[in-house]
């Protein structure tokens, strides 16, 4: 499959060329030359066909059924990568590739947003994400190890819709007054309707098994004003996957997502009630278009006392995201401490009502 494979030579010094977030551009790491990715765009002729058929190798039948093999131009190494991987770097001479039969034809992107932050500032977010947290334990920043920081193209699945809905209210107006004999509490009910069309566009939705779908979520927004039309040639030293969930397999998550985000805009224009109630929805999605892209993530793995943990970060926009552990026994302390002040609180408002 080295046919398959490309990897971009510096045309001073032979280097392999890697895309650089800070200038945007492709670079040499060892002569320090720089290109525009428009220069290397002729390289990418031929996605648009449809991938070459694989070639038997020696691998025994079957070994290679979830995973391909291929030949580094630089060194000659096999490199083993599942189906999906669309961009990794050989294991002996660490030179990255791109595996670009995984963007041909009908599998090729229609966008790329490339990465605008480093490797050195996901390793920033992940301090400063843990700064200032009171449950973590004392030692976690201290003794857990950073195993692994790597920056990867997530497939990503853009839907575009008009969402044409129809809601009906319940709502509630409360109003309580007292006399010197009596409480009253008086209730009026109103009906409300509310009705018209939401314009979605680059609604994204996960393509990839590999990276948990709120994750992602949790990382949006992604600008993407500032995608490009795709080009291999951002992919050089990151790792990419292709999709493995279709666009079809997709569009139920991406319906569902925006029904609740009209549902969520309607709702918040029926104001000044006490009460608010849906009665009845009607939401239809019309002239969907779907597209394919490819978002920049920062993915890193901490072990600590035996267990992983995952954090990710917004490659455009250093957002940062993951779930760190809690100091059980400084969970309780402050639960005591608040629950103490709490209480003196309440007491010492019923000591003051019962000397009025």
């Amino acid at each position: 499959m080295a046919d398959n494979l490309m990897e971009y030579k510096c045309p001073h010094c032979g280097g392999v060329l890697e895309f650089d977030s800070a200038s945007q551009k492709m670079k040499c790491p060892y002569c320090d030359s720089a290109f525009d990715v428009e220069e290397l765009k002729g390289r990418d002729q031929g996605l648009d066909q449809a991938p070459p058929a694989e070639q038997p190798g020696a691998w025994a039948q079957g070994e290679t059924d979830h995973m391909g093999v291929y030949t580094c131009k630089s060194c000659g190494g096999e490199i083993v990568a599942d189906k999906t991987t669309g961009a990794t770097h050989c294991p002996f001479c660490g030179n990255p590739v791109v595996l670009t039969g995984q963007f041909s034809g009908d599998l090729k992107p229609d966008l790329v947003l490339p990465f605008q932050v480093d490797k050195n500032a996901a390793v920033r977010g992940l301090k400063q994400h843990m700064s200032g947290k009171k449950l973590l334990p004392r030692l976690f920043s201290k003794d857990s190890h950073l195993q692994e920081v790597k920056g990867v193209y997530v497939p990503v699945w853009l839907f575009d819709a008009q969402v044409e809905a129809d809601l009906r209210y319940k709502a509630t107006k409360t109003k309580n007054w007292s006399d010197n004999q009596y409480h009253y509490t008086e209730t009026e009910e109103y009906q409300a309707a509310r009705a018209g069309t939401v314009a979605y566009e680059n609604l994204p939705v996960d393509g990839s098994s590999k990276v948990p779908a709120d994750m992602l979520e949790a990382l949006e927004p992604f600008d993407v004003a500032k995608a490009k039309p795709f080009q291999t040639a951002y992919l050089s030293g990151y790792l990419a996957d292709r999709y493995d969930l279709t666009a079809e397999a997709a569009k139920p998550r991406a319906e569902e997502r925006m029904r609740r985000s009209a549902e969520d805009a309607f709702r918040s224009t029926v104001e000044g009630f006490s009460t608010v109630e849906t009665q009845s929805a009607r939401i239809q999605l019309q002239d969907s278009r779907v597209r394919y892209a490819l978002y920049p993530v920062w993915l890193l793995h901490t072990r600590w006392k035996d267990k992983d943990y995952q954090f990710a970060m917004n490659g455009q926009s250093g957002k940062f995201v993951g779930d760190l552990p809690v100091d059980k026994s400084l969970l309780w302390k402050y639960r005591a401490i608040y629950g103490g002040i709490i209480a003196a609180v309440i007491y010492g408002v019923a000591f003051l009502v019962s000397h009025l």
